[in-house]
């Protein structure tokens, strides 16, 4: 199989490698509006660097992989739709709930496939707690718990093409929420603060967020968030029951410590990042892809998924910014 791979930041250098490695791969051609950036990730991982898009999709590609900014997400996405080419798409598809489904709807038009980039369905804590709820292991499910904190802020000149903290952050808990309970976010409350380092205020962004969302079966959640977690990069979520409390991402390297005379210490070594956080996890979304464009495995997200856990973000925007609960029937889903 041959694949293109549109964008070589930092996700899409970590991606080439996975990809150049992978068996099912036969040859990897990459572009980036930077051809220096491309060249060099091309020269680190035997792929062949092309100087645009337009080369790239007439270079004979099998399927491609978007990496590129996600402001850039829709327009490729609808391109490889057009060229008839299967898509996988870091997510999300477009920073605005009219273009991602606009991009949908032209995926759809050309019965095309588009697979979003949602990695923590491949991580093995997040994969034994959707199956520990889904046995009923836990008793009626009442309170769930996610974090997600970054150790230090992003690029300033990031934040203004991120879509925000609920968009660009809090949306892989929003994912997660709905994939390991099997329910439906039916309201949400949310607040944000922006009183961290002052790029966030220049970007109308916030560095800190939490949100309540209520299930359709009335259990409750908690989502925070924060850019400026000097711990280390956290991200956990807990599930309590009436028989049972499951907890992903708690190990030795988890950055808290206790507060308890003989409670756990800092650890030696907390997570650093995302990448090594989930690092397996996006090795195997991207093999997942490629048994899906081999016609061996089912979509495991698809982008009606994905629009489900934008429309919760953009619900805690509204939120956010006016002040009271917001109902996601007020939300457009088509």
């Amino acid at each position: 199989m041959r694949i293109g791979l549109l964008g070589t930041g930092r996700i899409g250098s970590f991606h080439a490698g996975v990809l150049a490695r992978h068996p099912g791969v036969r040859s990897l051609v990459v572009a980036d509006i930077d051809p220096a950036r491309a060249a060099a990730v091309a020269g680190r991982t035997g792929a062949h660097a092309v100087a645009t898009a337009a080369e790239l999709f007439g270079a004979g590609v099998d399927a491609v992989v978007i990496t590129s900014a996600t402001s850039a997400h829709a327009e490729l996405i609808g391109r490889a739709a057009r060229a008839g080419l299967p898509a996988f798409c870091e997510k999300p598809v477009a920073l605005d709930l009219a273009g991602t489904l606009g991009a949908l709807r032209e995926t759809e038009r050309a019965h095309s496939v588009l697979q979003l980039g949602f990695m923590r369905r491949f991580d093995a804590g997040y994969a034994a707690a959707r199956a520990a709820v889904r046995k009923g292991a836990l008793g009626r499910l009442h309170t769930v718990r996610t974090v997600t904190s970054d150790p230090a802020p992003p690029p300033a000149a990031y934040l203004p093409l991120s879509g925000g903290l609920f968009r660009d952050c809090l949306i892989h808990d929003f994912d997660m929420v709905r994939w390991v309970t099997g329910r439906e976010v039916a309201r949400v409350y949310a607040a944000g603060s922006d009183a961290g380092p002052g790029m966030f205020r220049a970007a109308g962004d916030m560095d800190t967020a939490a949100a309540l969302l209520t299930l359709d079966d009335g259990t409750l959640v908690t989502a925070t968030a924060t850019r400026c977690n000097g711990a280390g990069y956290d991200v956990r979520m807990e599930l309590a029951g009436e028989r049972d409390q499951f907890a992903v991402g708690l190990d030795d390297r988890t950055p808290l410590t206790s507060a308890e005379p003989d409670g756990p210490g800092a650890p030696a070594k907390p997570w650093p990042g995302f990448l090594e956080r989930f690092g397996p996890a996006y090795e195997a979304e991207l093999d997942a892809f490629v048994r899906l464009v081999r016609g061996e495995a089912a979509n495991p997200c698809d982008g009606r998924e994905a629009l489900h856990a934008l429309r919760v973000a953009e619900a805690c925007e509204v939120s956010r910014r006016e002040r009271r609960p917001v109902e996601l029937t007020e939300i457009p889903s088509a």
